[in-house]
């Protein structure tokens, strides 16, 4: 299995010490249109061979934090204040993952947003998330 991400993915434009130990990550798109995606390695992985639920959540959060932070001019500071995910299967080392953010709505005090975790055309992880902060 191809190791690289698909073509039109570039290494993740924000990165965090975090985000690096968790990668490495990759976007395609910005605004309302990113894409984050991640190719499961081994050190992705439980016990048992798939991907872990800690790096499931994470490319959750960051894909939907960015998307949130980045929907619109000017970028809006927000932090995390809620997740919610749900696991609907998982995985596997050399499996791409993407994920896609759709954002309900960014106020001036409160966003909130949806992501969805996919493996080829099946979607493995819901995420709903609820962020705090100020726009501008």
């Amino acid at each position: 299995m191809p190791n690289d991400p698909p073509a039109g993915f570039e290494p993740l434009f924000r990165s965090s010490p975090f985000s690096e130990l968790c990668g490495p990550m990759y976007s395609r798109g910005s605004g309302a249109n990113l894409v984050l995606g991640l190719r499961i390695a081994e050190k992705h992985t439980n016990s048992r061979g798939f991907a872990h639920a800690g790096v499931l959540t994470t490319l959750c959060d960051l894909a939907l934090g960015y998307t949130v932070a980045f929907y619109a001019e000017p970028p809006a500071s927000y932090v995390t204040v809620h997740l919610d995910v749900d696991f609907a299967s998982s995985a596997k080392i050399g499996d791409w993952m993407e994920a896609r953010v759709d954002v309900q709505k960014r106020g001036s005090r409160l966003a909130f947003a949806n992501a969805y975790l996919t493996v080829g055309d099946e979607r493995i992880v819901r995420a709903s998330a609820v962020f705090a902060g100020k726009p501008g």
